[in-house]
């Protein structure tokens, strides 16, 4: 297992701390007032890198901006509607949106990434799913997962030309812009921000947590990891999300995983294990000759 991945598995675990803090954070704020503030935290933190940035740079990091913003306030919003286990087993299907949207872009598919795909997401099943259903959450939380799709892909073809630190950032301080102009709109006056101040009091280390870490910081080491590992095959290393979830939820919040959800748990770890061990056959062959 190269470094990359294990680059890759860590951005994962840190993204499965998120879904018990966010869901914790609707309490207080909606899910896009809890988007917009933790990437106005972590476009404070990326500014100085986006500062020098080339042209080209902000071209490529405004196009990735708008679309993570919107995978993670559909995301963000949905879960307002949604217990954060069917969340993350929604948010999985990218998983098997992004090998077949990548034929769009000149890709192939794998039958090796394909098969661990979706093993993936018969795991994160049966971990993952419950009753509950809802039209809109469901709905905005598919649509997060398709953006996120497209985002992982058209991550792996810019990454080239730009140095990480440089393309996240600009990326990131685009989102804080968009995440700013929303606020203003959506809080005109100085009393309603007051007020909005007032509600995000009680979760503030929960949002420079997810604007720190989980944001500037992830996106950064995903960006770096995701510079030699393709896309098909980062999105079912990122199927450990849900995995780490449910485990943080389980020492966190104490809540049950049970046999089902060992078992679940067992099977993304296997698929994971499987397109590592797939691609590092074909490395050695290519050795080889």
């Amino acid at each position: 297992m190269n470094l990359s991945v294990l680059v890759l598995l860590f951005v994962t675990l840190v993204w499965g701390t998120t879904f018990p803090v966010i869901q914790a954070a609707t309490a207080h704020l909606n899910g896009a007032e809890i988007t917009a503030l933790r990437f106005l935290i972590a476009g404070v933190c990326m500014l100085p890198f986006a500062v020098k940035a080339s042209r080209r740079a902000w071209r490529d990091g405004v196009l990735l901006g708008v679309v993570a913003l919107a995978s993670y306030a559909t995301q963000a919003i949905g879960l307002e509607y949604i217990s954060a286990n069917r969340s993350a087993f929604l948010t999985s299907l990218n998983v098997l949106m992004v090998p077949f949207l990548g034929l769009l872009w000149g890709g192939r598919l794998s039958a090796q990434v394909v098969s661990a795909a979706v093993l993936a997401c018969i795991g994160i099943g049966i971990m993952s799913w419950e009753g509950g259903s809802n039209l809109l959450g469901d709905g905005l939380t598919v649509a997060g997962a398709f953006a996120y799709a497209v985002y992982v892909i058209v991550l792996s073809r810019f990454i080239k030309h730009h140095k990480s630190r440089t393309l996240v950032a600009t990326q990131i301080v685009l989102m804080a812009a968009m995440g700013a102009a929303w606020l203003l709109i959506t809080h005109p006056s100085g009393s309603s921000l007051t007020v909005l101040g007032e509600h995000a009091r009680p979760v503030w280390p929960s949002l420079v947590y997810l604007g720190v870490v989980a944001s500037a910081g992830m996106l950064f080491l995903q960006a770096v990891g995701q510079r030699h590992v393709a896309p098909d095959k980062a999105a079912v290393i990122f199927t450990m999300e849900p995995v780490f979830a449910a485990l943080f939820a389980w020492l966190w919040l104490h809540e049950t995983l049970g046999v089902r959800g060992l078992f679940g748990g067992a099977l993304v770890v296997a698929a994971v294990i499987l397109g590592e061990w797939r691609f590092a056959a074909k490395v050695k062959a290519g050795n080889a000759a």
